[in-house]
């Protein structure tokens, strides 16, 4: 058990909602729980939980695949991203045997590392508005490393994306070109208005070492922050919802930092925000947020809400001298090297073929291959000292619009979360 440190804990407030309401061998698995952390309380294992994954559409192998997703209202169709600039489209069938470019931006992507396309994000009312966010890492013809997040349309009523009709939203600067932690998730919240929630790591490198107090702490970066936006309906551009914190700044679009702070910010104090999601009943936004050397953790982020790095790593103290970051969240979960050593953030069960899984947050390690559960209602933090191998590299989960759930292995197949 990974001893609990002092970090004060506020309890998540409820967000609003907004959501209308023959395969391979099945993989067993056990979803684990953890124990009550903080203080000096005993390690007490949860319930385990039985589950298996299964392998479907077993015909289509894709290329390092980070992300696997429906658009609004369409259930005939599913989309996965590639890291080296391609999505893909397919039909939702058992025995699909093809898939489709959707669009290929692979001429603009760097795919180094932990850098290429790492996120997208249709239109809530798309196809009506044909618009589609993406998240990548380019380089310049200078050299210089930068993530973008971009709009681009479709011209053919949703089949595919222009890849001539990028609109370049926001140009965020990656300190001394590093390749690591760049976030990249996009999502629209539950929220009304059209607001698209980004997340971005703090910019590379180890211990957030690029700025006095690094950048997950400093407001005037977007670096290690999750981001809210509003989408306006001239298309390529975006405004500030009235609740953020620092509605009413200059736009730090220009390199995603700026000479206050920025007002893109919803929430700060992220490393490597790793896939996150919102739970389609209470609108929470949950995040597995990728640790340095000791801890992985996920968090319930909150708006205005500070989740600790550089200094915290879950709730060990780092000793960093990251000035004085004010209150700072705990995490709901964590777990370390044990265990894991790189966390993917999954999503809160809602769908109705397993019920047993109803309110249990489901996430996983990318390294280890291990699969975790947790009661999505649970308070305090859950210290996760069990879990077992699933043999997959986990790089992200999907959800379907029937909520069920979908695990994506990044050497190319995608599985079914069954009970």
């Amino acid at each position: 058990m990974i001893e609990a440190g002092t970090r004060q804990h506020n309890q998540y407030m409820p967000t609003l909602r907004r959501w209308i309401g023959p395969a391979a061998a099945a993989v067993a698995l056990l979803l684990a729980g953890g124990c009550p952390g903080g203080g000096d309380d005993a390690s007490i294992a949860l319930p385990q939980m039985q589950l298996s994954v299964e392998r479907v559409f077993p015909a289509l192998v894709f290329s390092a695949p980070l992300a696997m997703l429906q658009a609004p209202n369409d259930t005939a169709r599913w989309f996965v991203v590639e890291q080296r600039g391609v999505v893909r489209v397919f039909q939702n069938q058992p025995s699909i045997t093809t898939s489709a470019v959707f669009v290929d931006i692979s001429a603009n992507v760097e795919m180094n590392g932990e850098a290429g396309l790492l996120g997208m994000a249709f239109h809530p009312d798309f196809p009506v508005n044909p618009r589609v966010y993406l998240f990548y890492s380019h380089r310049d013809a200078g050299g210089n490393l930068m993530s973008r997040l971009s709009e681009f349309s479709s011209a053919d009523g949703g089949a595919s994306l222009d890849p001539g009709s990028e609109r370049i939203f926001m140009t965020i600067v990656k300190p001394n070109n590093e390749i690591n932690h760049n976030g990249g998730n996009l999502a629209f919240g539950p929220d009304p208005g059209n607001l698209l929630y980004i997340g971005v790591g703090d910019g590379g490198g180890a211990n957030d070492q690029h700025g006095a107090i690094g950048n997950a702490q400093s407001t005037n970066t977007v670096l290690g922050k999750m981001l809210r936006i509003r989408i306006l309906p001239a298309p390529g551009t975006y405004g500030i919802p009235s609740g953020n914190p620092n509605a009413g700044n200059t736009l730090c679009n220009a390199n995603g930092t700026g000479t206050q702070p920025c007002p893109e910010i919803f929430a700060r104090g992220l490393r490597n925000p790793w896939r996150w999601s919102f739970d389609r009943v209470t609108g929470q936004l949950w995040v597995g947020d990728v640790g340095q050397n000791a801890v992985e953790e996920v968090d319930r982020v909150d708006l205005n809400g500070n989740y600790g790095w550089r200094c915290f790593e879950g709730t060990r103290d780092t000793g960093l001298g990251c000035g004085a970051p004010g209150e700072t969240l705990l995490p709901v979960a964590q777990y370390g090297r044990s265990v894991g050593a790189s966390v993917t953030g999954g999503y809160v069960y809602r769908g109705t073929r397993f019920p047993g899984l109803v309110g249990r947050y489901i996430f996983a390690d990318f390294v280890s291959g291990r699969i975790f559960s947790i009661d999505a209602s649970a308070q305090g933090v859950l210290d996760i000292a069990t879990g077992f191998s699933s043999g997959l590299n986990i790089s992200s989960f999907g959800e379907g619009i029937d909520r069920e759930l979908f695990v994506v292995d990044y050497n190319g197949g995608l599985y079914h979360v069954r009970q």
